[in-house]
This record gives structure tokens, C-alpha cells and sequence, in this order.
């Protein structure tokens, strides 16, 4: 099966872990792993099962506080178009790997 590229804000922890930024926040996602997607209901989001990456390390309308661009590897992968301001396309991936922690972008 063929992958995609892309990049996932993740929220960086204390102890060097990285993580999810809001939906599922306790999960420790870890680097190398191909992980598949489930759904976690959670008031105030709407459910949009996948993995919700980005085409470009864009995000305008999130804070980078405590949070770190990683690069991505993605499976089976649907293009949901938002706003500019959302940072425009979004990839929602059924199976996600995370290649690389980025520390500058």
C-alpha cells in the first residue's frame, strides 16, 4: 500500500513524549509506529474519524506553545478543505506513521 506524505501538530510533553493535541490527549504516539485511526467522541468537536494531518506545517489558527511539528507517513488518506485561516487542506488518514519530530520548521 502506498503512502502519503504530510506533517501533525502534536503536543510536546515534559517528559519528551508527544501526543494529541485535544481528541484522545492521554495517548502516547510514538515515532517509527504505524498507528490506525479510531474515533473518540468529545464534546465540542465534531467527530471526523482519521488522523488529521496537513499537506504544509501550516496552522494559523493554533498556538505552537508546547507543541511540535512532526513529519508524517500516512495510508489510506481522504482531503477535507477548510479555511485558509485552518490551514487550508487537511488529510484525514485511516493509518498514520510518525517519521520525524521537527524542531525547526
Amino acid at each position: 500500500m502506498k503512502s502519503k506524505s504530510g506533517y501533525k501538530l502534536l503536543r510536546l510533553r515534559k517528559n519528551g513524549t508527544i501526543g494529541p493535541l485535544f481528541i484522545n490527549k492521554a495517548m502516547i504516539v510514538p515515532v517509527g509506529k504505524w498507528l490506525k485511526a479510531e474515533t473518540f467522541p468529545t464534546k465540542g468537536y465534531a467527530v471526523r474519524k482519521g488522523w488529521h494531518c496537513c499537506a504544509e506545517p501550516i496552522a494559523p489558527h493554533l498556538t505552537m506553545r508546547n507543541r511540535v511539528w512532526c513529519k508524517v507517513s500516512m495510508r489510506d488518506v481522504f482531503e477535507y478543505t477548510r479555511p485558509k485561516s485552518q490551514g487550508g487542506l487537511w488529510l484525514l488518514a485511516n493509518h498514520m506513521r510518525v517519521d520525524e519530530i521537527l524542531k525547526e520548521i
